[in-house]
């Protein structure tokens, strides 16, 4: 059974984006190192929620996959923030993915998703959007909706969704390759595409005609001659299922989906391309029997065409996809600060990256479906569990 079947089978959708088992089931406990989950948001839960951030007056805004992105105040009181459900096409892999709110959104009120809406076909189109904060700060405008991406999905897999902004105010945008298995529209190393890509675009430039947003001038295709998309910033990627800024190195953060072999973390401080569907992880791509083989042009790449993941794990263990998580920063894991923490959706653990020796620690057994990872307002760490009944958990030194 692949593990897309078994996690539809178990919870009607899945987040999962190779083969395989799901996470077993049970509570969360302490691992290895001495952590434990604490509930973050007492009294409330969500359905089968996908993402979350917190704002600096201490709101956390948790994105479900079906629509919704629910508010939780320092009270602990929740209402819905945002509602798009009857927009959403929610289901396997699609949905709504991901949000962003940029540095400027105390000033301009903007904020950014990314869903999957209707489309050709059934499968639906990925979109992301712009909206805008009501007059109640707990409330969005549903209204505001402004398109600024509409992107073909001939699959029902490999959405990507993460959303992200660096401090000068772009946007990153993580896109998967459009689906199948072995990329099968060998979009990741086709520049003509956005599909299997890191788009970067700056939504401040343009707000006012479409598209409502302007080129960053250093993006590797702003100008160019060959019909590449100006908006890509690093591509030869399979399913970047969460990205994240780094503030303190200026390197956005991408953990990649692999297909029946590797999972990969990428560290990307510059324009490059990442390998699929060459390379998975580090390694040669073999497809399986059924699957799409490597592009053509694989044939005339290199080693040195590629950069390098920063870190990548077998499936050998029951790890099999990877759930992108960030760099701690702010002091409030002092045993984490400065390694990048992150998850395994299949397997349920939890684990932190040392980004200067390229060892990778196992932190726990959360015995959950981690779909997320995100900061709290001190720089906790909280973990997204996917459900239909789930919770907000954020990762805590275990009591002795």
């Amino acid at each position: 059974m692949t593990r897309n079947v078994l996690i539809a089978a178990l919870a009607a959708l899945a987040l999962a984006c190779s083969d395989d088992a799901a996470a077993p089931p049970g509570g969360p406990g302490s691992g290895p190192a001495g952590w434990t989950l604490v509930d973050a948001t007492p009294g409330v839960t969500y359905a089968f929620a996908v993402d979350v951030r917190t704002l600096p007056d201490g709101r956390r805004f948790v994105v479900e996959q079906g629509g919704r992105i629910v508010v939780v105040d320092t009270t602990g009181a929740s209402s819905v923030f945002l509602d798009v459900t009857a927009r959403v096409v929610s289901g396997g892999e699609r949905g709504l993915l991901g949000l962003a709110f940029p540095p400027d959104y105390a000033a301009t009120g903007f904020f950014f998703v990314y869903y999957t809406a209707a489309g050709p076909g059934g499968l639906g189109v990925s979109r992301v959007s712009r909206f805008r904060v009501s007059s109640d700060p707990d409330s969005a405008d549903a209204a505001s909706e402004v398109v600024l991406i509409e992107m073909s999905q001939r699959r029902a897999n490999h959405n990507g969704g993460g959303l992200d902004f660096d401090d000068a105010g772009n946007l990153y945008v993580g896109v998967g390759d459009e689906g199948g298995a072995g990329d099968d529209f060998d979009n990741a190393q086709d520049l003509t595409t956005p599909h299997g890509s890191i788009l970067r675009i700056d939504p401040s430039q343009n707000t006012t005609s479409p598209p409502y947003y302007g080129i960053p001038a250093d993006n590797p295709f702003a100008v160019n001659l060959n019909g590449w998309r100006p908006e890509i910033w690093a591509w030869g990627l399979r399913n970047p299922w969460r990205i994240a800024w780094d503030s303190v190195t200026g390197t956005l953060w991408v953990g990649d989906v692999g297909q029946d072999a590797w999972e990969e973390i990428d560290r990307i401080a510059s324009p490059g391309n990442f390998g699929w569907d060459c390379r998975e992880g580090g390694h040669a791509f073999v497809p399986l029997p059924g699957q799409d083989p490597p592009s053509d042009s694989c044939g005339v790449r290199t080693a040195a065409d590629f950069v390098d993941p920063v870190a990548e794990y077998s499936h050998a263990d029951g790890d099999e996809s990877i759930t992108g998580g960030f760099v701690v920063r702010g002091g409030a894991l002092p045993g984490l600060e400065g390694r990048y923490v992150f998850a395994d959706f299949v397997s349920g653990r939890l684990f932190a990256l040392d980004p200067v020796t390229g060892a990778i620690a196992r932190l726990m057994e959360t015995r959950r479906n981690v779909s997320s990872l995100g900061r709290d307002v001190d720089g906790g760490v909280l973990v997204v569990e996917y459900g239909l009944a789930a919770r907000l958990w954020r990762l805590e030194p275990a009591t002795p």
